[in-house]
């Protein structure tokens, strides 16, 4: 669905040695590490309020789909998409390609929810980030 779409966000990470495994390929689980790296950059992105005493954003389900295995030494995209925007989540489209788009080598969503850290409950989206995840 969202590779169909212009990224809301797009950010290019050139692999370390250390995100190797024992294959010679970047390691299953820096995936994750890279799709947060995009994340938190597209949070910052925005130029608006996204994380304060009273909100914060929570990590509530990963779907990760592993399509290619990342070479060494290679330069990677990851694009998100906001595939879903509710009350006080946010559902985060994501895709881990080569630069030229020619190898996707993973793709999946997050959902991220808002919340007031005292409490624990959830809280509406920040006003900056629903904006950015509903512009066309």
């Amino acid at each position: 669905m969202s590779e169909q779409r212009a990224p809301l966000f797009r950010m290019e990470i050139a692999p370390r040695w250390r995100d190797l495994d024992a294959f010679n390929h970047v390691n299953n689980s820096n995936f994750l590490t890279y799709l947060e790296e995009a994340r938190i950059q597209w949070f910052a992105s925005i130029g608006r309020e996204w994380l304060s005493d009273t909100m914060m954003p929570l990590l509530a389900a990963v779907q990760l789909n592993y399509r290619a295995p990342i070479p060494y030494p290679s330069n990677i995209a990851i694009s998100l998409f906001a595939d879903r925007v509710g009350n006080s989540s946010v559902t985060v489209g994501h895709r881990i390609e080569s630069l030229d788009g020619g190898t996707l080598y993973s793709d999946g969503h997050v959902v991220m929810v808002w919340i007031d850290p005292k409490s624990g409950r959830p809280i509406p989206l920040p006003d900056g980030v629903r904006e950015m995840a509903t512009r066309a």
